[in-house]
C-alpha cells in the first residue's frame, strides 16, 4: 500500500508539478528537490491548515473607461467590449449597466455635399464583438432565418424599387433572466466629457447630465444581418452588418446637426465634443439580464438628401453621414446598483480577523474576496520544514461554491468564470487597497495555474482550488523566514487580457470591469467542516 501510495504520489507530481519540480532541484540540503529525487525516501502527504476568507468591498465603483474595457490583443488588434442591460437576484440585488460615448463628425467643417441637405432618417447599430475561442457574445449555431420577403416600393434615390430583403438572426449572450424583451434608451448626454479630467470620468459610478431622449426600441434579445437585393437584377442593394439596429430623433439631428452647417460648433472635433456632448444607452427595466456590445464598432448613421445640380437639372440623391464613435472618444461603462440587505451586511463589516461565514464575488465594481493565510500557520509549517526535513510540493487555497445562493446562469460553461488572484497591495494608509500596484503571484510568474475547480456528478463546479505553491514556499522554504513577508491575496471576478502569444498582457490589464459574473461562496464557517475554505498543503517529508 505505502508503495502504491508513493508510485501514485510521484506520477501526480511529474504530471502536474513538474515545472515547480525542476524549479526546485537546489543544491541546499534541505531543499526539496533533493527529497524527491533520493529514491523512496520522500512520502506524501496532505495537510489542512486554517485560512482567513473575508470580503472586500470595491464600494460598487470601478475603473471602466475605454482602456478598461480591453478583452484581448490579436494580430488583427484590440478586442473591446461594454455591458448594457439589468439584472435583479436576491443574492447581490439589482444591476443596471450603461455605456455612455462620445460622437464626433467623420471630417471637420463638413458641408454635407451640397445645398438644402434634409435628414431622412437616423440609425443606431448596436454590435456584438466577434466570438472568440475564450468568449462568446452570441450565439452563432441559433440561427433564425424565416426567409426572404418581398417589398415592391422600397426607396433607392427617388425611385421606388421592388426587392427582395432577407434577414437573419442570432440570439446574443446573455446574463440573468430570459425576459422576452428590454427597453432601449438613447439619451443626450448634457455634461463634457472632459479627457483631461480623468479621475471624474474614468469610473462606473460617474454621474452625467441626461438630456433629450433621441430614441426608444424593444430590444427582443437578437442581433441580426439585413440584405436587400433588387428582384429585377439580383443586385445588392444594401448589407447590414451583425447588430441590432434602432431609430432616432430625425428632427433633433435636423436641428442640432444639418441646420448647423458652417457654424463653429462644426468646425472641429473639440468644438463639436463640447457642443454635443454625447449619448448614453441604457435599458428602462429594472430586470432582466446583461449582455455585451462592441464600444467602437457602434454606430450613428444618418441618411439625408441634398440639392445636386447636373447640367441645369436638379435632383436630390440620398446619401448618409456616419458619425465616429470609435476608439477616438471617451467611453465610459456606467454602472447602477440597489443592493440585497444580504449583501449589505456581509460588505459592511467584514471579518479579516477570524474570516466570513459567506463570500460575495462580483465583477463590475462589485465584491472582491480577501485570502491570509494566519502567521501560527506559516510557523507550524517552517517548524515542520525544519524539524522533519519537509518540502511543500503542492498549495492550494479551496473555496466551495455556495451552490443553493449562488445564481445558475442558463447555457453555463466553465469557461464563462474567470478569476484573477493578486497581491494586496495597500496605499499610504495601509488600509486601502492599492489597485495600480497589481502584480502576478509568484505561483503564475513560474507557470502555475491560477486555479483549478472541481465538477460533481450533475456537471456543477463543486469548489476552486487557487493555487499558492510557491507563495508558501517563498515564505517557508528560505534562509531568511519571516512572518513578515505573508502578504494576503485579493481574488477578482474576471481574467487576465491575453497578448497575440495567449500570455497575460500585463498585472493591470483585466476584464474585471465588463465580467458580468457573481457568485457566492463558503467561508470560513466552521460549523461547515467539510466545505469551509481551507489551505491544503501537500508536502514530502524524508524517511531516512
Amino acid at each position: 500500500m505505502t508503495h502504491t501510495l508513493k508510485r501514485t504520489f510521484a506520477m501526480l507530481l511529474l504530471a502536474v508539478f513538474g515545472s515547480a519540480i525542476l524549479y526546485n532541484c537546489e543544491p541546499d540540503p534541505d531543499s526539496l528537490g533533493k527529497q524527491l529525487f533520493d529514491q523512496d525516501a520522500a512520502t506524501g502527504n496532505e495537510s489542512l491548515r486554517e485560512v482567513i476568507a473575508y470580503n472586500i468591498s470595491n464600494n460598487d465603483s470601478i475603473r471602466s473607461d475605454a482602456a478598461r474595457l480591453l478583452t484581448g490583443v490579436t494580430q488583427a488588434g484590440s478586442n473591446f467590449s461594454a455591458v448594457l442591460g439589468a439584472f435583479n437576484e436576491g443574492q447581490f440585488g439589482m444591476q443596471k449597466a450603461s455605456y455612455i460615448t462620445q460622437l464626433r463628425m467623420p471630417v471637420d467643417n463638413f458641408d454635407f455635399d451640397g445645398p438644402k441637405p434634409q435628414v431622412d432618417s437616423v440609425v443606431l447599430v448596436l454590435k456584438t464583438p466577434a466570438n472568440t475561442a475564450e468568449n462568446t457574445y452570441y450565439i452563432a449555431d441559433s440561427l433564425k432565418a424565416p426567409g426572404a420577403y418581398d417589398k415592391d416600393d422600397f426607396m433607392i434615390g427617388t425611385e421606388k424599387v421592388p426587392v427582395s430583403i432577407e434577414k437573419k438572426s442570432y440570439p446574443v449572450r446573455k446574463y440573468g433572466r430570459y425576459v422576452k424583451s428590454m427597453k432601449i434608451n438613447v439619451n443626450e448626454i448634457t455634461t463634457f466629457l472632459n479627457p483631461n479630467m480623468p479621475d471624474v470620468f474614468s469610473r462606473s459610478n460617474v454621474t452625467v447630465g441626461i438630456g433629450d431622449l433621441l430614441g426608444s426600441a424593444s430590444f427582443d434579445g437578437n442581433i441580426s444581418t439585413v440584405t436587400v437585393t433588387k428582384r429585377s437584377d439580383n443586385s445588392n442593394v444594401f448589407t447590414g452588418a451583425l447588430g441590432f439596429r434602432m431609430p432616432l430623433d430625425k428632427d433633433f439631428f435636423q436641428k442640432r446637426i444639418i441646420d448647423k452647417k458652417g457654424s463653429a460648433d462644426l468646425k472641429d472635433a473639440a468644438n463639436f465634443t463640447r457642443y454635443f456632448k454625447g449619448i448614453r444607452i441604457s435599458v428602462e427595466d429594472k430586470d432582466g439580464y446583461l449582455f455585451q456590445i462592441s464600444p467602437n464598432d457602434t454606430d450613428i448613421i444618418m441618411y439625408y438628401k441634398y440639392d445636386k445640380t447636373d447640367n441645369g437639372v436638379v435632383t436630390r440623391p440620398q446619401t448618409s453621414l456616419k458619425f465616429n464613435l470609435g476608439s477616438i472618444n471617451t467611453h465610459i461603462g456606467q454602472y447602477e446598483y440597489e443592493r440585497s440587505a444580504t449583501y449589505q451586511a456581509a460588505l459592511q463589516s467584514p471579518n479579516k480577523t477570524e474570516g466570513d461565514k459567506v463570500l460575495f464575488l462580483q465583477g463590475m465594481g462589485g465584491a472582491s474576496i480577501g485570502l491570509k493565510i494566519p502567521d501560527s500557520t506559516i510557523d507550524s509549517l517552517r517548524q515542520m520544514f525544519v524539524d522533519k526535513k519537509a518540502g511543500i510540493v503542492g498549495a492550494k487555497i479551496r473555496l466551495f461554491v455556495d451552490k443553493k445562493n449562488t445564481w445558475t446562469q442558463p447555457n453555463f460553461t466553465d469557461a464563462d468564470r474567470k478569476f484573477i488572484v493578486s497581491p494586496i497591495t495597500f496605499k499610504d494608509d495601509k488600509v486601502t487597497i492599492d489597485y495600480s500596484k497589481w502584480a502576478f503571484t509568484s505561483d503564475s510568474q513560474k507557470g502555475f495555474p491560477i486555479y483549478y475547480y472541481k465538477k460533481n456528478a450533475n456537471n456543477e463546479v463543486d469548489y476552486y482550488d487557487f493555487t499558492v505553491t510557491q507563495a508558501l514556499k517563498d515564505i517557508v522554504e528560505v534562509k531568511d523566514y519571516s512572518v513578515a513577508k505573508n502578504a494576503p491575496l485579493i481574488i477578482n471576478a474576471g481574467g487576465f487580457v491575453k497578448n497575440p502569444a495567449g500570455a497575460a498582457y500585463g498585472p493591470l490589464v483585466t476584464t474585471r470591469a465588463t465580467d458580468m459574473n457573481r457568485m457566492v461562496f463558503i467561508g470560513t464557517d466552521k460549523t461547515k467542516q467539510s466545505t469551509r475554505a481551507r489551505l491544503r498543503v501537500t508536502y514530502s517529508t524524508n524517511n531516512k
